[in-house]
């Protein structure tokens, strides 16, 4: 989904479609400014440990973020020990931060690998709303979480913080669509780059090659 759309969807009450289905024609190798830019001011990674970083920026609600999911979570079983992936969900309009919210209380509440892909599912297979305090809140509840606790991690400064983290990455990254992959803070890919999630996938292990000769 393009950053754009989201709002011309949201004004004309249409679904959004923008990344391009199957898979891109093989290439030698991808090329910059085609199948991925490189960042004009390079972004600090996370953490300190020498690993490579990839980011996965995403939104729940996103139809091609839940399509690309399964596939994203059986690439992660194959990283090697060198990468270290990070999620991050986006913020392109104010009524995206509760869902931005959730993920990372279900992050410091221990149970975002147990419901990560159970909230995609609820929102897109069982179509439930799920975008605000009180739907999110209602939705943990019935998924075995504390409500309460839930609420009060919810409004923490602590997840505030990471949220306006979230949005300050996406922004140092300038995402134009989810989902979409930053590598080591110095380059960008999507679907509409790569022509395909799948070969987005094959321009991130490119550059992970690429990031380790430059070591």
């Amino acid at each position: 989904m393009k950053r754009r759309d989201f709002t011309l969807a949201a004004a004309a009450g249409l679904p959004t479609w923008g990344f391009a289905q199957g898979p891109a024609p093989s290439r030698p190798a991808p090329q910059e400014g085609i199948e991925y830019v490189t960042l004009d001011k390079r972004v600090p990674a996370e953490s300190n440990d020498g690993k490579i970083e990839v980011i996965e920026f995403f939104w729940y609600s996103c139809p091609h973020c839940n399509a690309f999911e399964p596939r994203f979570a059986q690439w992660l079983k194959t990283i090697p020990k060198d990468v270290l992936v990070r999620r991050v969900p986006v913020r392109f309009r104010d009524d995206f931060e509760p869902q931005q919210r959730m993920f990372y209380t279900l992050e410091a509440m221990g149970k975002l690998e147990a419901l990560h892909a159970k909230l995609f599912a609820a929102i897109h297979a069982e179509k439930q709303k799920l975008d605000t305090l009180d739907t999110l809140s209602a939705w943990v509840a019935k998924n075995g979480v504390d409500k309460s606790k839930f609420t009060e991690i919810f409004n923490s400064f602590g997840v505030a913080t990471k949220a306006k983290r979230a949005t300050q990455l996406q922004e140092a990254f300038k995402v134009q669509g989810v989902p979409s992959l930053g590598v080591a803070g110095r380059f960008y890919t999507d679907g509409t780059l790569a022509s395909s999630m799948e070969s987005a996938l094959g321009v991130v292990e490119y550059l992970l090659g690429q990031v380790r000769k430059g070591r």
